[in-house]
């Protein structure tokens, strides 16, 4: 296997874990191929695709489609929130940063789920009452519906484009290492998959794919953990003190810091993951299939405990690595260092604990990670370029069903074909900094339009259109001048903009910006969206919605 490979491609698919990835470099060589990795795969997709098929006899509306009917269960819900956020980067990431730097791998992990209560308590309750398929409806219920429309829609396909260009990549890079498949067949296959999961399945058969998966991956992490602990007979001093003993850093993986060069960037990087978060359109879809306003808050409890249940595993696994893999020669290459880089620290440690049998089923578990994310990201762009933009800025409202669901698998088909060209395209460029970029966008644009339209009386469409085109273009473009990609992309010396994420200064701009034009703005129009700020326990029994919007 090809060293530093997995170190990118792991951390490329999603969570904080990527923004500590190198360039991708050199070329994957193709493995012998993993038959038991491949035959509990081809279970997974075979299982998926009659789910598949099973939901599309009951996509019979927009509202199945979009939302499967608000059939969910918050459990349910909760359960396909964990599946899309406990990606393959999250458990070879975060793991393999355990493994190499400790208690730092923790804290690390620790940023990325502190988001969840910033939805729990200011977004969930609100955004199921208010909104219908997407969170532009919810931005957009008494402002101008064709300008925030246009701006929620665009900040929401330009977020999917970037995860689905790193999530493609990601898939080729990983299961060229992990299966011993060609990279083309690879990226082609999930394109394909995807396209089949939302063309036909809709979100039913999407939700079901993601709690399969998370189900898949809870147990196998759980596993591994329990041979971890069994190892040193569920004793965490000794599992410590073991761990210790063997890593070359000694004591010092008990201790924090080094992950975050600079405490500007500790708190841009934090800003992005906690608001990015409540800014994903894939995320934030997921509460409208649920019944109503208790089961979305029960969404988010339930997911809080299934992703933070499985950090402490990723815990565990990474220090368990220290013990058994690290130690063990067979894992290492010909210099010494681990055979495909420290992010196949988890993939090793399933060999050592559970044999080919259970490693095979670990390599086919990540991809089915991949699978899942991806039909829940296009369905999100699938749905802002039907409902958003189609039936709500160009047909004023009046689309009918057959149109929109028409326009939407269009869409689909549009999407799963760009994702793959663009996963040809980028498979030798360095891409870490896109998922960087998607969050940093979701907290510049999505998140302070959406937030600021439940809670700010002030607010009106010019502001909101303004601040938050300001805050997208101020993140992207911070992002080109920063390291990441002015200095390891481009080649130039030195970067313009000295810190790696943008988010705390793109989100100041973003929502300086839609104060400044708001509080300035004197038009009649302005006044008639103040007016219909209401408290939302009024809002909510009056049923004024996405349907109570004002026409501009």
């Amino acid at each position: 296997m090809i060293r530093r490979i997995l170190a990118a491609c792991a951390l490329l698919l999603v969570a904080p874990a990527l923004w500590a990835a190198g360039a991708l470099e050199g070329e994957v060589q193709r493995q012998p191929l993993n038959v038991s990795a491949i035959l509990m795969f081809l279970a997974f997709v075979g299982g998926t695709l009659y789910i598949t098929y099973w939901a599309s006899k009951r996509n019979t509306s927009t509202s199945d489609f979009y939302t499967a009917g608000g059939s969910i269960t918050g459990f349910q819900n909760g359960l396909a929130i964990a599946g899309d956020y406990m990606s393959a980067a999250s458990f070879l990431g975060i793991s393999a940063l355990v493994f190499t730097s400790g208690y730092d791998g923790l804290i690390y992990s620790i940023g990325f789920l502190v988001g969840w209560p910033v939805i729990l308590f200011l977004i969930a309750e609100r955004l199921r009452n208010l909104g219908k398929y997407t969170f532009a409806d919810v931005a957009s219920y008494r402002l101008g519906q064709k300008e925030i429309r246009i701006l929620s829609a665009c900040g929401s396909l330009v977020v999917v484009a970037f995860y689905l260009i790193a999530q493609m990549v990601g898939a080729g890079k990983l299961i060229q290492l992990l299966f011993g498949l060609d990279y083309l067949v690879a990226v082609v296959l999930v394109g394909i998959l995807m396209m089949l999961y939302v063309l036909f399945g809709g979100m039913l058969a999407t939700t079901w794919v993601q709690i399969i998966k998370a189900v898949m991956l809870l147990s196998g992490a759980s596993f591994m953990a329990i041979m971890v602990m069994k190892h040193v007979d569920f004793d965490f001093a000794r599992l410590f003190s073991e761990a210790i003993a063997v890593h070359p850093k000694g004591e010092a993986i008990m201790s924090p810091g080094g992950l975050v060069k600079d405490p500007v960037s500790a708190i841009s990087l934090g800003l992005a993951l906690m608001f990015g978060t409540a800014g994903l359109p894939h995320i934030l879809m997921r509460f409208f299939t649920v019944s109503d306003a208790k089961e979305a808050r029960k969404s988010v409890f339930y997911a809080t405990g299934f992703i933070g249940y499985f950090y402490i595993l990723t815990f565990i696994i990474g220090f368990g690595a220290i013990l058994l893999v690290s130690t063990n020669p067979d894992f290492k290459d010909a210099t010494g260092g681990l055979i495909g880089g420290t992010n196949m620290a988890a993939v090793h440690l399933a060999n050592a604990v559970g044999g080919n049998l259970f490693l095979g089923f670990i390599s086919a578990v990540a991809f089915a990670t991949i699978l899942a994310v991806v039909a829940g990201l296009t369905l999100a762009g699938a749905s802002a370029v039907s409902h958003d933009l189609y039936a709500s800025v160009i047909k004023k409202g009046k689309a009918n069903d057959k149109e929109e669901m028409r326009v939407s698998r269009i869409t689909t088909i549009a999407l799963g074909i760009l994702a793959i060209f663009l996963g040809i395209a980028f498979e030798k460029q360095n891409i870490a900094f896109m998922v960087g970029l998607a969050f940093s966008i979701a907290a510049s644009c999505n998140f302070p339009v959406l937030f600021l339209s439940m809670y700010w009386k002030k607010l009106t469409t010019r502001g909101a259109l303004i601040g938050g085109s300001l805050g997208l273009l101020t993140a992207v473009v911070l992002m080109i001048l920063g390291p990441t990609v002015w200095v390891q992309v481009l080649g130039h010396a030195e970067a313009i903009f000295p810190y790696e994420y943008p988010a705390l200064f793109s989100m100041l701009v973003a929502f300086s910006g839609i104060w400044l034009f708001s509080i300035t703005d004197k038009s009649s129009a302005a006044a008639s969206e103040r007016a219909l700020f209401l408290p939302q326990f009024v809002r909510s029994q009056t049923g004024l919605g996405a349907s109570g919007a004002v026409a501009h």
